[in-house]
């Protein structure tokens, strides 16, 4: 499958707080929906964001840091009423985020709380990992620094669509200069980004999109809910006449391998990722992005 001419979703939340399992709430979410021509650069952009009623107070920290504050929600939606869009729009595309685990496990948090379920994109795609793999050398992964890398202008930091189209340009600038072959697994591949697991595997969809175990003591499950279950897959063996063996294709493998990494609940160096999404800390190399204004 080509990607380049599929819609690019980059998309950003503003919040309340960090912890989304304990109570905090978005503020205001943006997507802004890239289209590439045919030499990747970025040739059409169309913006869709609202601010949302959190039915909370924001904190006067996080006024500082957006600008947003109570009396701008007050008379907002809740995110329930967005809740249709905000799937419709992620359904089906190459969605970005800066961090992509936090405004995911809002993202989560709210659908859910909608008794909806995560929309599964055709691709996620973290810019902080991709950044990591492209600037090794670099001290920090915070967007602004990242944008200033590749001039790229982010104008009024820490709203929404300025961030969000800001991510999707840091990214495709990336794609464009690196090369990146017009097909889905490559880029894929070369982004260190998840898509949709491999037909005929032990996980895959059920009936209403959602990624599922289709075999095991979880069948039905959203595999996202059992981390462990799904490492244990990845390096399962049976013992057969030439001997030990995964039990798994590697192409499934692969993709649990990637999984496990893209939906890890968020970055603390050095440890590896919490296997939960309410055990979210900031990485040291990005967590200056939410911090206030000085």
């Amino acid at each position: 499958m080509r990607w380049k001419h599929l819609p690019i979703v980059a998309f950003d939340t503003e919040t309340t707080g960090l912890q989304p399992f304990a109570g905090d709430r978005i503020i205001e979410f943006a997507a802004v929906v890239l289209r590439l021509g045919d030499d990747g650069e970025v040739v059409e952009t169309t913006p869709h964001s609202w601010l949302v009623n959190p039915q909370i107070p924001i904190p006067r920290k996080v006024t500082e840091i957006t600008g947003i504050t109570d009396a701008d929600v007050a008379s907002a939606p809740r995110f329930a009423e967005i809740a249709d869009e905000v799937f419709d729009l992620l359904s089906g595309s190459i969605s970005v985020a800066h961090n992509y685990p936090f405004d995911m496990a809002f993202l989560t948090k709210e659908l859910r709380d909608t008794l909806r379920h995560w929309p599964e994109p055709l691709a996620e795609i973290d810019t902080v990992d991709v950044s990591m793999a492209c600037f090794p050398e670099a001290r920090t992964h915070r967007l602004g620094d990242v944008c200033k890398r590749l001039d790229i202008e982010l104008v009024d930091a820490h709203r929404a669509t300025n961030d969000a189209e800001a991510c999707g340009r840091v990214f495709t600038e990336l794609a464009r200069r690196h090369d990146v072959a017009d097909d889905l697994q490559a880029m894929l591949s070369w982004a260190r980004a998840i898509g949709r697991p491999p037909a005929g595997g032990p996980v895959g969809p059920d009936e209403d999109g959602r990624v599922v175990f289709l075999e095991g003591p979880h069948e039905g499950r959203p595999v996202g809910e059992f981390p462990l279950h799904l490492a244990w897959m990845e390096k399962a063996r049976v013992r057969g006449p030439q001997g030990w063996t995964f039990r798994y294709p590697e192409s499934a493998r692969e993709w649990m391998r990637r999984f496990l990494s893209v939906r890890g609940a968020g970055r603390q160096s050095p440890s590896p990722k919490p296997g939960r999404p309410d055990e979210w800390m900031l990485d040291p190399c990005i967590a200056d992005d939410r911090r206030p204004r000085t």
